[in-house]
């Protein structure tokens, strides 16, 4: 089977369609066996990048290969079901009452891995650069910053021009990452960080390998390679795993997890996300832009049945994962009704309406099989586009041309994409958008929740999109492997402290 590159938006990973329960634990079992520091650990992915350079092109399989492996921000997540902020290059920090203003302590003994020191300069000029820069991915998330300063050596300033409860959350992505100032390193492909790995090569359509960087200055890392191998077909996935030529396969097929599971040599693990995969309306185009019209597209989908068919899963009817801020049980807003959606599509005037669906070719087909019966049986022809993800970036997400679409939007935390009328879910409501903006200007945690889950009732009542499921992907785990990552791995793979057991 012949690998491809993929392309995927900040926002989004395309993968296979997976799902399974999750457990609340954060790394796997541990093998049997003494630790190799020496070893290779193998890990299959399903999306491959398109180049290295993280600044400058989108896709979430960049920050899982590169965020706390590579390349390292002041801030970065715990990894585990609070996905709290931690120390990374800072320290310690202190935010001012009124919100506006934060003060880093800078960690000493920093080197990039061309073995010059991380200074404040670097930090202070990283940062900046990300502000005024539009075309660096996640720029946005520092419109808000009104100045960036460094007192001393050890300390850097940020002050801002209203407070935003999210800022320190927006710090641990790609706004937040520190480069080396004045670095001339060729970002398409090599790199240049501060993290436990340094990109050691790059086989552009098959593999990304990393080794340990020992200039490191926390932990080193527990083994001395890591093989990012790009594997994006299910069944070749799950023969790589079977042979052996994997220690890790994320994102397994559950209909092949017996093939792997037969070895003897893996462990089946899964953990939380907030990978939700959507049914996106135009909000924008007629006949979508008639909220009966979608109320009744979602009353018309079985969603128990569709998890069913795909093995397992979970519902959610709502914008908002249980990870985020603002998550709650709106279980009880829509339910399976396909007569009222007969009634509702002869109320607005549409009754036999021909409408295509518009999917990156990387998904499998039960998705869209299941919507065009589904939709048929209320008297809706689906025409289904299945297309290469650059052309959907194109069509969808560029031009807004399409009725609906489907993609897996992974990122936490993404409620302000219902709050920006320019996304290309076409949805305009000046009270989501107020909401919105009331739950970042607050200093107020809890409020700031609530507000987010206010705001969130609106949109799914408005019936802005359909929301198939919180997917949560298996990994198969080798039984030599220790401390592997379980949570939130389609966009965040820290895997400094994962060790391969001596053979």
């Amino acid at each position: 089977m012949l690998r491809r590159t993929a392309l995927a938006t900040s926002m989004l990973l395309i993968g296979a369609l997976l799902l399974t329960s999750c457990t609340g634990s954060t790394t796997t079992p541990n093998p049997t066996g003494e630790a190799d520091p020496n070893a290779t650990l193998t890990v299959r992915l399903s999306l491959e990048p398109a180049n290295l350079d993280i600044r400058h092109t989108s896709g979430a399989s960049l920050e899982q290969a590169l965020v706390d492996n590579v390349y390292q921000g002041l801030v970065t997540r715990n990894g585990d079901d609070s996905n709290a902020i931690v120390p990374a290059l800072a320290t310690a920090w202190a935010v001012s009452p009124d919100g506006l203003t934060y003060t880093f302590t800078l960690r000493q003994g920093v080197t990039f891995h061309d073995g010059s020191a991380l200074t404040a300069d670097d930090v202070v000029t990283s940062l900046q650069t990300a502000k005024d820069d539009p075309t660096i991915q996640s720029s946005s998330d520092l419109k808000n910053v009104a100045s960036i300063a460094s007192p001393d050596a050890s300390t850097v300033v940020v002050t801002l021009a209203q407070p935003n409860i999210d800022f320190l959350f927006a710090m641990t992505g790609r706004a937040g990452l520190i480069f080396k100032s004045g670095d001339t390193t060729n970002f398409q492909t090599a790199a240049n960080g501060t993290g436990p790995f340094r990109v050691e090569s790059r086989n552009a359509g098959q593999s990304l390998t990393l080794s340990r960087y020992d200039g490191y200055w926390g932990d080193k890392a527990g083994v001395a390679e890591v093989v990012l191998d790009y594997i994006p077909d299910q069944s070749a996935a799950t023969n790589a795993a079977v042979a052996g030529d994997v220690d890790v396969a994320l994102e397994i097929d559950p209909e092949l997890r017996g093939q792997i599971e037969g070895t003897n040599n893996f462990t089946i693990e899964s953990g939380l996300t907030t990978d939700k995969g959507t049914l996106a309306f135009n909000n924008q185009r007629a006949p979508l832009n008639d909220q009966r019209v979608r109320e009744a597209l979602r009353l018309a989908i079985d969603h128990k049945a569709l998890i069913d068919t795909l093995g397992s899963g979970s519902e959610l009817y709502g914008p908002i994962a249980p990870l985020d801020p603002g998550y709650e049980d709106l279980s009880g807003s829509i339910s399976y009704n396909p007569d009222r959606a007969r009634e509702l599509l002869a109320q607005a005037g549409a009754e036999n309406l021909n409408l295509t669906l518009t999917i990156p070719n990387v998904y499998p087909t039960t998705i869209p099989t299941f919507l065009v019966s589904s939709f048929a049986d209320v008297g809706v022809t689906l025409k289904v586009d299945s297309v290469d993800f650059s052309a959907w970036l194109q069509d969808v997400y560029t031009n807004h041309d399409y009725d609906l679409s489907f993609v897996r939007h992974v990122e936490a935390r993404d409620f302000g994409n219902w709050a920006n009328p320019s996304y290309y879910f076409g949805y305009d409501n000046a009270e989501v958008q107020g909401l919105y903006a009331q739950a970042l200007a607050t200093t107020d945690e809890q409020q700031s929740s609530d507000l987010l889950a206010e705001a969130a009732r609106i949109v799914s009542d408005e019936d802005a999109a359909d929301w198939l499921f919180l997917s949560t992907p298996l990994t198969a785990v080798g039984t030599n492997v220790a401390n592997f990552p379980k949570n939130s791995l389609n966009v965040r793979l820290p895997l400094a402290g994962v060790t391969v057991a001596a053979e």
